[in-house]
């Protein structure tokens, strides 16, 4: 039987206010782990810390905007005073929008950068002196359009192909540090932003070409890997980008 025990650990989720987030962190509290979770959501927040400290675990949430520096930086710092330690990042918050490449905005390219690329390298930098105290991990919530091309979300499939290549570079700057740095690539969810309002004006047949041939994960599914990379049961696992999307990436 694997062991995924997080008894003593602290672990950071951000965006954990909704979705694959709030599944993660949940998860995280049924191994016994403590949770620190970001969102901009503080009634979202409120709700899954509750439900975290129902399980007997300690619960401590921030409303935070990941997408700056300074931010990053004070919930990193504010996590470890009130643990005294953290042993797992996971950045998983993210935002998405469905448009016509030339309809982009500098504000929503800026924005989305921000939060999906930006934001995750400011806290990996700020856990990183932590983790290395701990021998702790980071997981990286990427996804498949940071793989596989697809149209009408360039800004997103940008910054996570970023993402990954992000991680794999830090993998190889740490190679020789007691670290583990890896990425999870889920394919749709059934989730708020894995609905995401379609515009009629976009052409279904790319569209389809990105579809999931299986259907669409559920949350709780795609948490079960990312509980797993962070795991001590995957101590080979670094630098890794694992996908989670039913085969949709493979053609």
């Amino acid at each position: 039987m694997i062991n995924l025990s997080f008894q003593g650990k602290t672990v950071l989720v951000t965006g954990a206010a909704s979705g694959l987030a709030r599944a993660t962190a949940l998860l995280f509290a049924e191994h016994g782990a403590d949770l620190s979770l970001l969102d901009v959501n503080e009634a979202g927040l409120a709700a899954v810390r509750q439900q975290i400290e129902a399980m007997g675990r300690r619960c401590f949430t921030q409303t935070v905007d990941v997408s700056g520096k300074a931010q990053c930086d004070q919930a990193v710092a504010a996590t470890v005073a009130e643990f005294g330690r953290l042993d797992v990042l996971c950045n998983v918050a993210a935002i998405v929008r469905l448009e016509h490449a030339v309809d982009v905005t500098e504000a929503q390219w800026n924005r989305m950068l921000g939060i999906n690329l930006s934001g995750p390298f400011f806290l990996c930098q700020a856990a990183i002196p932590h983790l290395l105290e701990t021998h702790g991990n980071i997981v990286n919530v990427a996804s498949i359009g940071g793989i596989k091309a697809q149209a009408f979300t360039v800004p997103y499939s940008t910054t996570k192909a970023g993402l990954i290549h992000m991680t794999r570079s830090l993998a190889m700057e740490y190679m020789h540090k007691p670290i583990r740095i890896n990425a999870v690539a889920p394919g749709g969810m059934n989730t708020e932003m894995g609905h995401t309002n379609i515009p009629a004006d976009l052409d279904m047949s790319l569209m389809q070409r990105f579809f999931n041939l299986r259907g669409a994960s559920e949350p709780a599914e795609v948490a079960k890997l990312i509980v797993y990379v962070a795991s001590d049961q995957s101590p080979s696992l670094h630098g890794a980008c694992l996908t989670a999307d039913t085969g949709t990436s493979i053609g």
